[in-house]
């Protein structure tokens, strides 16, 4: 398995859109815009298309539920026209406290909506008239004076990713989408996500290696592992204390499946409690390690081993330092990650001559 990288961005200052343009010309192969409660993910994206010519532009992730599936095809269809066809349409369905607290929506049959969802945005890049009958979506509204509509942009195929943690979700994802948004992965414990995408692949006459295969990791190159790892550690107490309710937190379910269920429900338990350091020392280093490429080129290469040996095909890599991070500093981690991309794929590619 080939393994590529994407980097995540924030292209809000010139030295942020600097490192996109450099990325490309080093041969990243795609770019990630988040969406929470900041800046939208598609106009950023639509800036970038006008500053680079290549590199494929992914929305990481849209959120499902703050537009019409319409509205989401139309915006889609927009950017991959304007950057000739470079558009990756990242969806999930983020959770209740963003759903229902910032956007005013019910959370409410996520796996369905996100069927019904790709369902319409297929129909309408297809160039077909869109008459659909959902559990959530009926289109047109029954009993109104709504018309079945056809897209006036040129049919097309729009890929379309899903960011899936949850089993029903990840078998959704094998049987629907181009491609996963994975996050919270270890490579060890792969087939905890690997297996469900697997099975909804074959549910429709399809295989993994149809997906691509992305999941989230952040990258630091230093001698000082165990502090590095800590690190990193420490940042998962906000995803696992605060991205979610104390019921609903779909990173604590995904890490409970692979084996830190006691540690998690602690963390979670200190942060609701107020006491955040007390929750951030509490993160296993293991997870900060596990989930990310730290360490010396040795041991970042041999962690990639285990990402390609999965079966993983690219890794959106968030550079040391984040947005305040010094420029040449993380195009030199950057191309350091590649090239040891490049030593991997090499040793694939090698084992299959011989």
């Amino acid at each position: 398995m080939t393994l590529r990288v994407g980097i995540g961005a924030a292209p809000f200052r010139p030295e942020a859109v600097e490192f996109v343009r450099q990325a490309e010309r080093l041969g990243v192969d795609s770019v990630w815009c988040p969406e929470f409660w900041a800046g939208d993910a598609f106009t950023p994206l639509a800036y970038l298309a006008a500053c680079t010519s290549t590199v494929k532009l992914g929305s990481g992730i849209a959120q499902l539920g703050a537009r019409t599936p319409a509205m989401l095809a139309m915006t889609a269809q927009s950017l991959h026209a304007l950057s000739g066809g470079r558009c990756l349409l990242g969806i999930g369905t983020s959770g209740p406290q963003v759903m229902e607290g910032w956007h005013g929506v019910t959370f409410d049959k996520p796996v369905r909506r996100t069927r019904e969802t790709i369902e319409i945005i297929r129909t309408i890049t297809a160039g077909e008239r869109l008459d659909y009958h959902g559990e959530i979506y009926e289109l047109p509204l029954p009993d109104s004076q709504g018309r079945a509509i056809r897209s006036l942009m040129p049919p097309t195929h729009l890929p379309v990713y899903i960011a899936s943690l949850g089993p029903a979700n990840l078998r959704l994802t094998g049987e629907l989408a181009d491609g996963w948004i994975g996050t919270s992965f270890l490579p060890e414990t792969a087939d905890v996500f690997l297996d469900h995408i697997r099975e909804g692949a074959v549910s429709a006459g399809r295989d993994l290696t149809d997906l691509d295969l992305t999941v989230a990791v952040g990258v630091e190159f230093t001698d000082d592992v165990e502090a590095a790892s800590r690190r990193h550690a420490d940042g998962y107490a906000f995803t696992i204390g605060a991205m979610g309710s104390a019921g609903t937190n779909f990173y604590n379910n995904a890490f409970e499946r692979q084996g830190y269920g006691d540690d998690i429900r602690e963390v979670q338990r200190l942060w609701l409690a107020g006491d955040k350091d007390a929750a951030r020392r509490r993160v296993p280093t293991a997870i900060g390690l596990g989930t990310n490429l730290i360490g010396t080129d040795d041991l970042v290469r041999d962690r990639l081993r285990l990402y390609r040996d999965a079966g993983i095909t690219t890794l959106r890599a968030n550079l040391h330092g984040g947005p305040d991070a010094d420029l040449d500093r993380q195009l030199g981690d950057l191309e350091r990650l590649l090239d040891l991309v490049c030593q991997v794929n090499d040793e694939a590619t090698g084992a299959k001559i011989r």
